[in-house]
C-alpha cells in the first residue's frame, strides 16, 4: 500500500508517525478492515503510546535498565559495532502493529499514537511499510 520514510537521530529517537499512517489510509481509501504497520530493520520498533515526554522518559529508563547501551554485548565482538542493546530493545518491543479501521479511520484510543522508536547508535533513514489487510 505504501512506505513512509522516517529520518531518525538514533539513541532512543521517538517519532510520532500517526499522521503519516492516517494519510496513507486516506489515500488508499480504506473504509474498514485493518492495516499492518511494519518497520524494516532490527534496531527500531513500533509501539502505541501516549506521546508525551513523561511516558517517553519512563520507557527509556525501563529499557535502559533492561539492556544498557554501554554493556558488553557479544554482538559487538561479532560485527565491530556498538548497537547490541538496540537489537535487544527492538526485539522486546517488536517491529509491527495491526490497526483496525472503521468508517475510514483508525480505531485508536483517545491518547494512542503510533510511534517509531529508533534505538540504533547513529542516525538512520527508516522505512515504515503499511499494508492493507482488508483486501
Amino acid at each position: 500500500m505504501g512506505i513512509i520514510k522516517v529520518d531518525t537521530r538514533g539513541h532512543y529517537d521517538f517519532v510520532n508517525i500517526t499522521e503519516q499512517v492516517t494519510k496513507q489510509i486516506e489515500q488508499a481509501s480504506i473504509n474498514s478492515g485493518a492495516v499492518l504497520v511494519f518497520v524494516a530493520g532490527t534496531t527500531a520498533a513500533l509501539t502505541m503510546i501516549e506521546y508525551e515526554n513523561g511516558v517517553i522518559e519512563d520507557i527509556k529508563n525501563v529499557l535502559e535498565n533492561m539492556a544498557p547501551e554501554q554493556a558488553d554485548y557479544k554482538h559487538h565482538k561479532k560485527w565491530g559495532d556498538a548497537n547490541g542493546a538496540a537489537h535487544i530493545k527492538a526485539a522486546l518491543i517488536g517491529p509491527d502493529l495491526l490497526v483496525p479501521i472503521k468508517d475510514g479511520k483508525m480505531m485508536l484510543g483517545t491518547w494512542q499514537q503510533i510511534v517509531l522508536i529508533d534505538f540504533d547508535e547513529k542516525p538512520r533513514s527508516r522505512q515504515v511499510i503499511i499494508e492493507n489487510l482488508s483486501q
